[in-house]
């Protein structure tokens, strides 16, 4: 529990994590491109389009006192923290050779649904794990640990559970699957933005006004309220700190 929970702070301090986003309930994760480093927090904000709201506009118009008219949920952002996506077990485990590779396992198919109906948002987040071992002979079931962690404002860690996923080889069989879920509970009113946040964002800009030109989110009130109420549900393999060197080395 502690290693997932360093690896977080550390992730944070170095700037954050890259992520597989997920975009609302019901649909799948977007793995970012290799390379692309993005923060929690600029990830979060990105899918706000902070632009007003005005008169019968529905969700997607184009308003031209104001902007696209957009909705901000107030549901946990899903996704999988950078290099926690996947395990590789070794043998002998102390070896890091190719030839060693005993079990190779990823996290995928990530889902999630949201009830924000109540006091309590509620989230369901499912996901798949795909594995692959070297030797197919005899039957064998292998245990792999993996965290749901749920962060407010991209770098508090609020909530952290640890579960574990058994996976089932018959033998003959080199790859195999199983899967598991996660949970979390984030508090409605944490995750809301107060009235006068939400005022700023979203009032009605016209021509001549002495901040017409000016985006909301150069306020730094506006900013600082929007990371507090950005809360995300992450979800990866537990990993020892070998198994982390390795994924992030390799």
């Amino acid at each position: 529990m502690e290693r997932a929970c360093s690896l977080f702070r550390a992730e944070a301090k170095a700037g954050s994590f890259r992520l597989r986003l997920f975009n609302g309930p019901d649909k799948k994760p977007e793995r970012l491109s290799k390379g692309y480093n993005v923060s929690v927090q600029k990830a979060l904000i990105a899918t706000i389009v902070l632009l007003s709201t005005a008169g019968c506009a529905k969700v997607g118009d184009l308003d031209v006192t104001g902007g696209v008219i957009a909705k901000r949920s107030a549901c946990p952002t899903v996704g999988i923290p950078d290099y926690t996506g996947d395990v590789t077990l070794f043998n002998p485990p102390e070896s890091r050779e190719a030839r060693a590779i005993d079990v190779v396992a990823n996290i995928t198919n990530l889902r999630s649904t949201c009830n924000d109906s109540g006091d309590q948002i509620y989230s369901q987040a499912t996901f798949d794990v795909l594995a692959r071992r070297s030797d197919p002979s005899g039957a064998r079931e292998v245990t792999l640990p993996y965290f749901s962690s749920v962060m407010r404002g991209g770098n508090a860690v609020v909530s952290k559970r640890v579960g574990t996923v058994r996976i089932r080889f018959e033998d003959g069989q080199n790859r195999a699957s199983a899967s598991a879920r996660a949970e979390s509970y984030v508090d409605k009113s944490q995750a809301t933005l107060p009235a006068d946040i939400q005022e700023r964002i979203t009032r009605e800009r016209k021509a001549g006004d002495p901040d017409a030109a000016l985006d909301p989110m150069s306020d730094p009130a506006v900013r600082a309220a929007l990371q507090r109420t950005s809360f995300e549900l992450l979800i990866g393999f537990n990993l020892t700190q070998d198994q982390l060197k390795y994924n992030v080395t390799r």
